[in-house]
């Protein structure tokens, strides 16, 4: 975003005391417990050092992505999509969906409503340079509630990026067991493996 009309975040609350509504969209529905995200003390201290209460949400929430990206190596084999947030965060390691985990507890724990966004991811790096993370699978990241007057805003913590067109959008929740787009067991003899992997192009007219 070019303009932050975001309130500090000291103020946040009064804005939020004035959102009436509950659907889908609201931001009450986002603020609180989740069934895989909840507020541990451990990354609520984590976000209230690189934050400051008179920051505006918006400069808050890109601070925030900025230290996880900094803070969290990008590592496919350090968890699974079981793997509590608290126990991705004390490892530093995880995936898209542990960085999108580990903010979404960091922002509800400093009272910014935030949800887990999950979609695919565009990009097309200069020569030489490598792809951003979670390209080439289904990507994950964060929408933060900014305020009345600046609504949500998206956030990529994995590549410390604010999603743009290339972020493309298919489910929002409140955590990533609202939008898995598998659910379920299955029992078979044997073993098995899987495997996919994600290409996204513009369609050109």
């Amino acid at each position: 975003p070019s303009l932050d009309l975001s309130p500090r975040l000291a103020g946040l609350a009064q804005d939020l005391a004035g959102a009436q509504s509950l659907d889908p969209a609201s931001p009450h529905h986002f603020l609180g417990p989740s069934d895989r995200v909840r507020p541990l003390p451990e990354i609520t201290d984590f976000a209230r050092e690189v934050t400051d209460r008179e920051m505006s949400v918006l400069d808050a929430v890109t601070a925030l992505s900025a230290a996880l990206h900094a803070e969290m190596t990008f590592d496919a084999t350090a968890t699974d999509v079981a793997t509590p947030a608290g126990d991705a965060f004390a490892a530093r390691r995880g995936v898209c969906q542990d960085f999108s985990h580990v903010m979404i507890a960091a922002l509800r724990g400093l009272g910014v409503p935030a949800g887990y966004v999950s979609g695919f991811l565009r990009t097309e790096p200069p020569p030489g340079r490598p792809r951003l993370e979670g390209a080439d699978a289904m990507h994950a990241w964060v929408q933060a509630w900014c305020g009345a007057e600046m609504g949500w805003v998206q956030v990529d913590p994995t590549n410390a990026v604010v999603a743009g067109n290339d972020h493309v959008v298919v489910a929002i929740g409140r955590d990533y067991a609202d939008v898995a787009p598998v659910k379920g067991a299955i029992r078979s003899a044997g073993g098995h493996t899987t495997r996919h992997e994600v290409d996204v192009l513009p369609v050109r007219g």
